[in-house]
């Protein structure tokens, strides 16, 4: 099939944006890259014993002599997070493997791997954001020892498998392969945990009703259920290439997952440069790559932060995207699914009813994805139209299905739910800003009334709470951009929000700061850039403005008259209390150096790409023992 014009059109788009970043990064890879000896051969006998000192007398042994490949695992473990708590096992089930592949495998170090769920409405999730960066730079470290020679890394949720990759692709010249955890199982229905949580936020029912909802419905190990974030990472992760075909929706401890866990590490070691099939990451991430990453975000309707999270990927990779591309390619990608919020169904009934491989295979068909990209199967993008199933003890793939098991939750390209993808750009008056509309219904996409002002979430309840918004209204919360409190998730105001809705008012929100992944039935214009403390002009609405928010048109702006407008002082930000606190004193500099969300809302500083000069130093150089 024909690449699909628009897809094209993007790609020669970034392909010519990204020339100069994209140059200096792959010379950056070429200057790390090394011979086909093993990276420890390269370190003197005083590192090297280092290296092997605490490891059984077999590994040992290997380590020490055998031209094999020794793999790092990057782990973002913890017990307290469900999504990562299977991954306690891990590292022995990759060490036994790795034997068996005649390599060896390593915990090469950790990461953390904070809960948006727990830190919802907490000062806690004003480090979230910044956590990604903070993955990123865990997973340099791990991976700065410079001797190995692939890398599994082991995440799943919101910051963590975004942190991660763009980790790893600061070590371009090695392979590596994303390893999930999987779904927990099916819990109470999406629909009546939504219900709950709106009636407690109109004080109908009391807190012991609502946390035995929640813990209906977070019962058990794996990730979360909807699709959020988290699961968003996971359709990301194969739709690029990423992960093993079909890994990502396996639910935890089952044989199946252990199976296409064994069969990365053998896949690793084969990719590795002293395998038969040396593929770095580098030749799998690059502007095609990226363009399929969007287009299957636009075509399941993902979370809202991959806006964020997906150019800060691609700058990692020396690409440069922004959120045009994501409008233009949103005008040509149907929409495919409908997971809860966008539907009834959660990512179980979702990969029941066909799953990562039959919206691949739908959109290869349609001409929407780059097929001849590098991947780390070792083939086409094809290979991720298949799904992974256990004959006996083999591990084997077979097609997907070729027509979807329930047409309430994935449709073919043929006969989709909307003809275009689930995320628009606004633009207006007030600046640049991103909405979610796959769970927004067509008539609540236009919204025209008067503004109320807020600076926090916790104003927005307390008002909710005395009925002061019980009207038409579009909620302002201003001041929740990176470098004002890092960009707070605020899906604690989608309870409140959406049972206005139902009593029939008209209302929006529009805030300078994030929504969870799981935003869903009320219009949010997020993002808005600039931001209000970077001289953004939301910070010049005034209470009762007559705010319009036109998704189907994109357009997002404050009915003032220009001659007022142009007058109006922006309001002055009091943010001595997002300065302390909770570790909040610790990320100074973080929100100090943020860039613009548009630019991915990094930390790092990023060269421009005529300042970056690749050269031979002293760290690059073989070391003789």
């Amino acid at each position: 099939m024909a690449i699909h014009p628009v897809v094209s059109a993007v790609t020669r788009r970034i392909q010519a944006a990204s020339r100069d970043t994209r140059a200096a990064y792959l010379a950056t890879v070429a200057a790390a890259a090394r011979s086909a000896d093993p990276a420890r051969a390269r370190v003197s006998c005083s590192n090297l014993a280092h290296i092997y000192a605490a490891e059984p007398a077999p590994d040992k042994l290997r380590l020490r002599e055998v031209r094999a490949p020794n793999i790092a695992i990057v782990t973002a473990y913890n017990d307290m997070l469900s999504a990562h708590q299977p991954f306690a096992r891990y590292p022995e089930i990759i060490r036994e493997a790795a034997r068996a592949a005649r390599a060896t495998a390593q915990v090469a170090g950790g990461v953390p791997a904070m809960c948006d769920g727990v830190t919802q409405g907490q000062p806690g999730m004003e480090l979230s954001l910044f956590s990604r960066d903070v993955i990123a730079m865990g997973t340099a470290i791990a991976l700065s020892h410079g001797v190995f020679d692939a890398v599994l890394c082991l995440g799943v949720c919101d910051k963590i498998v975004p942190g991660l990759l763009i980790g790893a692709l600061q070590f371009g010249h090695l392979p590596v392969i994303f390893v999930p955890a999987g779904p927990m199982t099916s819990g109470i229905a999406n629909d009546e945990k939504g219900q709950i949580r709106q009636k407690y936020a109109q004080g109908l029912v009391d807190r012991a009703t609502m946390l035995e909802a929640e813990s209906r419905s977070y019962h058990g190990p794996g990730t979360c259920t909807f699709y959020g974030t988290a699961n968003s990472n996971q359709f990301l992760m194969e739709v690029m290439g990423l992960h093993l075909p079909g890994a990502a929706f396996v639910t935890p401890g089952t044989a199946l997952r252990d199976a296409l866990t064994r069969a990365a590490v053998h896949r690793v070691a084969a990719l590795s440069a002293l395998g038969a099939a040396y593929t770095p990451i580098s030749q799998v991430v690059d502007e095609r790559t990226i363009v399929n990453a969007i287009v299957g975000l636009l075509a399941t309707g993902g979370s809202t932060n991959h806006t964020l999270h997906l150019v800060a990927i691609a700058r990692a990779a020396g690409v440069l995207i922004d959120w045009e591309d994501f409008d233009r390619l949103s005008a040509a990608v149907p929409l495919l699914a409908r997971i809860y919020p966008n539907g009834t169904a959660d990512v179980n009934h979702f990969q029941a009813a066909g799953g990562t491989g039959f919206v691949i295979r739908e959109l290869l068909g349609a001409g929407l994805l780059h097929g001849d990209v590098g991947t780390v199967a070792g083939t086409s993008l094809a290979a991720y139209g298949e799904e992974p199933f256990l004959e006996g003890d083999k591990l084997v793939w077979r097609p997907a299905p070729q027509a979807s098991a329930d047409t309430g939750v994935v449709r073919p390209a043929a006969a989709p739910f909307d003809a275009e993808g689930g995320l628009k750009i606004l633009r207006g008056n007030l600046g640049r800003a991103v909405i979610k509309v796959s769970a927004v219904k067509p008539a609540q996409r236009l919204i025209e009334a008067p503004a109320m002002i807020f600076d926090s979430q916790d104003e927005v309840l307390a008002r909710f709470q005395r009925g002061d918004m019980n009207r038409d209204l579009v909620a302002i919360v201003r001041f929740q951009g990176p470098r004002a409190n890092g960009m707070p998730e605020l899906h604690q105001l989608t309870p409140a929000l959406g049972a206005l809705q139902d009593l029939g008012f008209r209302v929006a929100l529009v805030t300078d700061g994030r929504m969870s992944g799981a935003s869903g039935k009320v219009p949010a214009a997020i993002h808005v850039s600039p931001e209000c403390l970077a001289g953004g002009p939301l910070a010049r609405v005034r209470e009762g403005d007559i705010i319009r928010l036109d998704a189907g048109l994109g357009v997002l702006e404050a009915l003032v008259p220009a001659e007022v407008w142009a007058l109006r002082a922006p309001a002055v930000a009091d943010l001595h209390r997002n300065a302390t606190g909770f570790g909040r004193e610790l990320f100074h500099a973080a929100r100090a150096n943020a860039s613009a969300a548009e630019e991915g809302a990094t930390t790092f500083g990023w060269p421009d790409a005529a300042s970056v000069k690749v050269q031979e130093s002293a760290d690059t150089k073989e070391t003789t023992t």
